[in-house]
This record gives C-alpha cells, structure tokens and sequence, in this order.
C-alpha cells in the first residue's frame, strides 16, 4: 500500500485509513488488504440496506466509491446490528469471521473520529464483538502419552524424555520450562516461576 492510486474504487476517507494503517501502524500488506475486504464487505452491505442500489445488483458489484462524510455520520449502532445479523445469517460468517468483522470496523471509526477528525461520534463505541466459543484442551490417555514417551529416540533421549514429560505431568508452558534451573528442584518438588 504505497499509494493511494493502488486502492481504485474505494472512498477518500477509507483509502485514507488503508494508507494510514501501512505507513503509520506499519501493518502487513495482508493485514491492509484483510482491512479493506472487511470494510468493502460493510459499505456495500448499508448501501444495499438503504435502497441506494437495485435490489437485482450482484452484491460484489456494488461501488462504494460515493461514499462521503455525510453518510459515514449517518451510520448508527443499529446499522452494525443489521450488519452483523446480515454475515451471519447470509454470508454464515462464524464467530471468529465477525469478531474480526466488528474490529475493522471499530478501528475504522476510531480512526475516523480521532486521527482524521471527520466524525464527532463513534458508532462502534457500545458494538460488542461476538462471543467466541473456548474449547478445552486435548489431552492424551495414559495408553497414548506411554506410547509416545516410549518412541524418543536419538543422542538426547534422556534430555527429550523428561522435557517431554514435565510437559504431559505439570501442563507447563515452555517459557516455564526454559526457565528452569537445577536449583529450582528441591527433592522431589520442582519449583516452576510462571
């Protein structure tokens, strides 16, 4: 994102954005490239959900290229709600889909309303980013964590095998591993600084 020649299509104040994101923020190509998807994505959605485009236009087809100050003041929160609700009913974005969705669009506003001084109110403020489900973690079997100990091999075996079951035992991170001294182990208790 050298110039804002290499963003066509795209309004003042999002090539603006796009620019600001690569020189300043100095964000990868495709973290810029990811922004302008997301963004392209939500102003051809509001203009299909205003009426400003015929209802048979093909969604990619649709030129946000008009788009002004005065309609990205016109944005409300409810207009995000419509959006969420449309990639996820319509496009079957998952969580972790819209939560990057909804972080485009906040970061965009925000630069709107604090770098570039063009809107007085954010109307991401309140918009809150999906829940995204945690799963638990894997964990081996006794029979599976037995096999896989007995298959270390080579000149640090020794080494390797009990690396790898303080792993599979203690649960510790590596950066807690690392930073184990001979003289954190005391016996038959090791102390781990987390």
């Amino acid at each position: 994102m050298d110039k804002k020649e290499s963003l066509p299509g795209l309004p003042k104040e999002m090539k603006n954005f796009l620019v600001y994101l690569s020189v300043i923020k100095g964000k990868s190509n495709g973290t810029v490239q990811e922004y302008a998807h997301d963004l392209r994505t939500f102003f051809r959605f509001m203009k299909q959900l205003r009426g400003a485009v015929p209802t048979n236009m093909p969604f990619n087809k649709i030129l946000i290229e008009d788009i002004d100050e005065s309609f990205l003041a016109s944005i409300t929160l409810s207009d995000l709600y419509e959006y969420l609700y449309y990639i996820t009913k319509e496009r079957k974005n998952g969580a972790a889909a819209r939560a990057r969705k909804v972080s485009s669009l906040r970061t965009f506003f925000k630069y709107l309303c604090t770098r570039a001084e063009v809107l007085k109110e954010d109307p991401t403020q309140n918009l809150e980013a999906p829940k995204q489900r945690k799963s638990l973690p894997k964990y081996l079997t006794l029979e599976e964590s037995m096999k896989f100990l007995s298959g270390i091999k080579g000149p640090n075996a020794k080494r390797d095998f009990c690396i790898l079951t303080l792993f599979l035992n203690c649960g510790m991170r590596l950066a807690e591993l690392v930073g184990l001294n001979l003289s954190d182990i005391h016996g038959s208790t090791m102390r781990v600084t987390g």
